[in-house]
């Protein structure tokens, strides 16, 4: 049997009364990241079985929505670039590099 590894990849979120995040913080021991505040992540999660994307979204209230709208432009550049590595499919990572251009266009992203 081959030796594994095992890494742990923690996300603590401090919510007010009403449940709506207040502070995020992650922690990543093999990643040199311990309790790093954080305004927003997004985390997908493939379930094989029932062949779906299971997702956590969250932000703190003090997001500010210029920075949100940098966050997720910055996340579909990455999702395209993931998608490049994953598929190999270069015409539809050119499609989804188009439309975040067209995004970072629309949302005033780049001078």
């Amino acid at each position: 049997m081959a030796n594994t590894i095992t890494s742990e990849i923690k996300f603590l979120v401090e919510l007010d009364e009403n449940r709506v995040p207040e502070k995020l913080s992650w922690t990543a021991q093999d990643g040199g990241v311990d309790a790093e505040e954080a305004k927003a992540l997004m985390l997908s999660i493939w379930d094989s079985k029932a062949q779906e994307t299971l997702r956590i979204d969250l932000w703190t209230k003090d997001m500010p929505v210029d920075e949100m709208k940098k966050f997720f432009h910055q996340t579909l550049v990455a999702m395209a670039d993931t998608f490049q590595r994953a598929t190999d499919d270069e015409k539809m990572t050119d499609t989804m590099k188009d439309f975040c251009d067209y995004f970072a266009e629309k949302m005033e992203l780049k001078g």
